[in-house]
């Protein structure tokens, strides 16, 4: 057997072994060129792509891991609806209303608002095949953060590219994750975060507390897994009897 064959092997039998990853429903094309493996498909959702590339960057031999993984949608939609929902989420967000704008199809550049002299940043977005891509700048990692997981939540969305840039730089604090993490589940209509305790350390995130229901627990760790960054989630929470 050849030394790309092994490794292709060995990648595959890593994902096999991951509970979150199913490679029956939702193949994954392994493929491999030299040191480098790349991932091709669509999985079940956030925690099924963020873990099978970190369990195939552990494989011994693999020095790369180029993402083409795509998170299976709710619904199918177009390019230009995804753009619309994403900018319609960043607009009616409070914590972007001091931000401009801009949504970027066609070689053509749309301004929808212009931040004013208190700007939070400049946000462009694009979508190209279902892949959401967000660009620009930002006055604080938060800020970047819950721009990322607006994007997630946008239905139709097969992936997010959040390439925007924390502008002055600073060095991340643990505290000021988590406080993302509280507003993220504070504003997901579909997550009662009344009793949630959520702590990340080190882009580790740990949710403690009590939900109503299961769904609401599988959502709450999504959401943590939304986080750009964010590597590991401990799901700890308890569903109300």
């Amino acid at each position: 057997m050849n030394p790309r064959d092994t490794m292709t092997r060995q990648v595959r039998a890593v994902l096999e072994r991951e509970t979150r990853i199913n490679l029956h429903r939702f193949p994954i094309r392994i493929d491999s060129a030299e040191d480098v493996v790349t991932l091709e498909g669509e999985v079940a959702d956030i925690a099924a792509k963020k873990l099978a590339l970190e369990a195939v960057a552990g494989v011994e031999g693999v020095g790369g891991v180029i993402d083409r993984l795509r998170v299976a949608p709710g619904e199918r939609r177009g390019d230009g609806a995804i753009r619309d929902s994403v900018a319609r989420r960043l607009l009616e967000a409070a914590e972007f209303r001091n931000c401009t704008i801009q949504t970027y199809t066609n070689e053509r550049i749309e301004r929808l608002r212009e931040g004013n002299g208190d700007s939070v940043g400049d946000i462009q977005v694009s979508v190209t095949e279902g892949v959401i891509v967000l660009e620009g700048k930002v006055q604080s990692q938060p800020h970047r953060l819950f721009a990322g997981v607006l994007a997630w939540w946008t239905p139709g969305r097969l992936d997010v590219l959040n390439a925007l840039e924390v502008v002055p730089r600073y060095e991340e604090r643990d505290d000021e994750i988590t406080e993302t993490l509280r507003l993220v589940l504070e504003a997901d209509p579909l997550v009662d975060a009344s009793q949630i305790n959520p702590v990340c350390e080190r882009w580790v995130a740990t949710l403690e507390g009590t939900v109503p229901t299961e769904e609401q627990r599988r959502r709450a760790e999504l959401d943590a897994w939304y986080l750009s960054g964010v590597h590991r989630v401990n799901n700890n929470l308890q569903v109300a009897r």
